[in-house]
């Protein structure tokens, strides 16, 4: 009992965060399109190496990536590479220092086909709801782009 309710908790957590990036609050510095275009190349450049990233999408304020890591590697150590490379590049471009990302990340495991393909379409979904195109392979920064072609 107790455990399903902080399963309740986190899910309401992640659901009010998502929201809130939506909207468009907070920073927004990956709307420029080169520091969006550096995000992207850091997450397909480690594909097949360290992970098969599956789907993707730069939002202007957050990022959302669904990969399988590789043997050996760990979500932490991934994530720590892609945050830690594309950190320093971003505040490079903007003339900046200090936190880019976010401290903590969401993750979560995907349990079975059903939940897979709903992940998948979430991600690259996301540009659509929240207004910023029509359709989803409009969206320049986003896995939803390459597969559609």
């Amino acid at each position: 009992m107790q455990l399903e309710r902080s399963a309740q908790a986190r899910s309401l957590v992640r659901r009010r965060v998502e929201a809130y990036l939506d909207q468009g609050h907070g920073s927004c510095y990956l709307q420029d399109q080169s520091i969006a275009t550096m995000v992207q190349g850091a997450l397909l450049f480690h594909d097949s190496h360290k992970y098969r990233l599956i789907a993707w999408v730069v939002m202007p304020n957050h990022v959302h990536m669904l990969c399988a890591p590789h043997q050996g590697q760990s979500l932490a150590g991934i994530m720590h590479s892609v945050k830690s490379f594309t950190s320093s590049e971003a505040n490079k471009m903007l003339n900046r220092s200090g936190r880019f990302w976010q401290k903590e990340y969401f993750d979560r495991y995907i349990r079975n086909a059903r939940q897979f393909a709903t992940t998948v379409a979430y991600i690259e979904n996301n540009p659509v709801k929240a207004n910023l195109c029509e359709r989803s392979e409009d969206w320049e920064f986003s896995s939803s782009r390459l597969r559609k072609q």
